[in-house]
């Protein structure tokens, strides 16, 4: 096996890797995603449509503050799942590395766990793992963990599992699990070293974590990115193709230029001379975006009442309502109208003089061009 990797998988610091004969290097643990089933649609819905909306269904609204809490002493969880001070600061380092490379969302560290959106726990027996992207968003119960840490994150290798589950939660998937990859498997091998310790892994989680291809609707491009920071390192004798992966593979650590380039795609910044448009009542506004793409609109009402805001077109959309307050957006509405014959629609009332933010992510339009949004 290669030295620790650099990458999202270690053996945890707080107990030992598992035994191995000399001269070879200890077995890894790796990340063990939850299994999640993928979404069924109606019949009535083609595929090229319903693969926009794979593409697009776990990322976040721009405009989205995603809030997170890390569970600690004082909390009422298992002993197990409250961090160390020093892993808590790598997670906050670690949403922070994110953050800078200037995307349209942001973060913000709420001290209790029933007030966020992503809630971390540190249970070493655990593993690491994240729920992806608004998937979080189905695991309500505010003591119900939606990522762990399961071994020490301060060290290289640690940092870097911080940076794969936080890229979990951001919509960021296995990269070994590209489907343009190329990869070809030692089946049985994966099923050996996997069933063995230190990971311990039943058929099912080597299937969803290894094994499984990800649809080409939900990987982040094209072509595959062995230096994801999403990405396994793995052995020699797991791979048999491509043949330059046969005695292993060791991603070179930290985020790689695709991975920087995904992010900002997906959610694209605000820069400092770009103004958000505002929406008057009465008066749509195009979405003049593509599949995949977002806009974000401000409201600022002058009568307290109810409004409706809704979508128009034959589009697959989400659409979610922000107040806009001093610590950051909160998010008090929302509406997906995808796979559906109608469209995304939020009918609320919103105060006189507050500001609010319309954010709306497009999946897929038949005339993309003729869509639009309006509030009245």
């Amino acid at each position: 096996m290669p030295k620790a990797p650099k990458a999202a998988v270690s053996e945890p610091a707080s107990s030992p890797a598992s035994a191995a004969a000399p001269g070879e290097a200890p077995a890894l643990r790796y990340c063990c995603q939850p299994v999640q089933y993928p979404r069924q649609f109606d019949p009535a819905v083609d595929a090229l449509r319903s693969r926009a909306i794979l593409a697009g269904g776990k990322k976040w609204v721009n405009g989205t503050q995603l809030t997170f809490c890390c569970y600690k002493a004082g909390d009422a969880v298992p002993d197990a799942w409250k961090g160390k001070a020093a892993d808590i600061e790598e997670v906050r380092q670690a949403f922070q590395s994110w953050f800078k490379l200037g995307i349209g969302i942001s973060f913000k560290e709420l001290a209790r766990p029933e007030d966020a959106t992503i809630r971390i726990g540190f249970d070493p027996g655990g593993g690491s793992w994240s729920y992806v992207g608004r998937d979080n968003l189905n695991i309500r119960d505010p003591f119900q963990r939606t990522m762990n840490f399961g071994w020490a994150l301060n060290t290289p290798y640690g940092r870097d599992t911080a940076m794969h589950e936080i890229g979990h939660a951001l919509g960021l998937e296995h990269e070994h699990q590209n489907p343009f990859a190329g990869i070809s498997w030692d089946t049985d091998a994966v099923r050996r070293y996997f069933q063995g310790p230190p990971n311990n892994w039943d058929a099912q989680t080597i299937d969803w974590n290894i094994l499984r291809k990800i649809s080409p609707a939900e990987v982040k491009g094209t072509n595959w990115d062995p230096d994801s920071v999403m990405e396994y390192a793995f052995g020699p004798g797991l791979i048999t193709e491509p043949a330059a992966y046969r005695g292993g593979l060791q991603p070179k650590g930290g985020l790689s230029a695709a991975d920087k380039a995904w992010i900002v795609v997906s959610y694209p910044g605000v820069g400092p001379t770009q103004e958000i448009p505002a929406l008057e009542v009465g008066l749509s506004q195009k979405l003049a975006i593509k599949a995949g793409e977002t806009r974000v609109f401000n409201f600022t009402p002058t009568r307290t009442r109810t409004y409706s805001i809704a979508t128009f077109g034959s589009a697959d959309t989400l659409m979610v309502l922000f107040e806009v307050r001093t610590a950051g957006n909160v998010q008090i509405a929302g509406d997906d109208d995808s796979g559906t014959d109608r469209n995304a629609r939020i009918d609320l009332r919103l105060i006189s003089g507050r500001r609010y933010q319309i954010g709306i992510r497009l999946y897929y339009a038949q005339m993309a061009a003729e869509t639009a949004v309006m509030v009245w």
